[in-house]
């Protein structure tokens, strides 16, 4: 395991004004390219397990961890997990690895005035607790692995939408609250955004699927995945994929838990956010 990326200043900024920020090169080039060429030979599988398919034409795989293990080097980022522990806390695991491809339009898109596509995540939650009380309790780590273009169709925000007590008004005829905007970022750069931040997946025009991995860290609450035995894991790597603490006897241990994030987050050794990490 890399030594963790001291989690940027101006990044924790922005995440608590807007709801959401932009991890700078998370990712390299090379990296990149590998995860398109495994996200473009899984879409174009005929693999049904966790497949996610949309009538407005989008493909993709909830849980496409467990289809196939190139995704993994994502998983415990040290440019992206420092700042995901220092906005939750190390106790946590990953809720979710999304692939998505969002075709491109014409000819159809579900964003019309009728259907204009904003939403916050884990909506159960609010419709339990309430629209004003929705804690904070994920984080999605946004990582775009096609040509990043002004017409990709990017995933729009609306920024301060995390601490709205209702829903955004779009006006009448609209598809956008006013305000909202797509975030300024390369192919290499990672959006991190929470639970509560009004989103949306912009309309692609670019002539060619915008292809996405959205991996969405949260408390350790229930089970992610079937991989958490796998030995080839780090600690680390065993914790994001919903290991339960257990004492050496076996038995679960309660309590604070999250050992090995805890131990890598207070010892360090941290390195400068400008290196090169993937």
């Amino acid at each position: 395991m890399l030594p963790p990326v001291a989690p940027d200043a101006d990044a924790i900024t922005a995440f608590e004004r807007d709801g959401y920020a932009v991890i700078r090169d998370a990712i390299t080039p090379a990296l990149r390219d590998q995860l398109l060429t495994s996200a473009e030979k899984l879409l174009a599988s005929d693999i049904t397990q966790g497949r996610d398919r949309g009538g407005d034409g989008k493909d993709g795989f909830r849980g496409c961890l467990n289809l196939d293990c190139a995704f993994l080097p994502l998983l415990a980022n040290p440019a992206v997990l420092p700042t995901v522990v220092k906005l939750l806390s190390p106790n946590i695991h990953l809720l979710s690895a999304h692939l998505i491809a969002l075709p491109s339009v014409p000819p159809r898109t579900i964003r019309i005035p009728e259907r204009h596509g904003w939403h916050r995540d884990m909506y159960g939650v609010t419709a339990d607790l309430g629209f004003p009380h929705t804690p904070r309790m994920a984080i999605k780590a946004a990582h775009y692995l096609t040509p990043v273009t002004p017409d990709c169709g990017l995933t729009m925000f609306l920024p301060g939408s995390h601490r709205l007590t209702e829903e955004p008004i779009v006006p009448t005829g609209a598809i956008d609250p006013p305000g909202a905007i797509t975030p300024d970022i390369t192919g290499t750069d990672t959006v991190l955004f929470e639970n509560r931040t009004w989103h949306t997946g912009g309309i692609n025009l670019s002539g060619r699927p915008r292809i996405a991995l959205m991996l969405q860290y949260g408390y350790r609450w229930d089970p992610a995945t079937n991989l958490q035995k796998d030995f080839a894991l780090t600690p680390i790597e065993q914790q994001l994929l919903g290991l339960p603490d257990r004492h050496s006897d076996g038995s679960l241990a309660k309590g604070r838990g999250a050992a090995p994030i805890r131990s890598w987050w207070e010892t360090g050794p941290w390195i400068s956010v400008s290196a090169q990490t993937l």
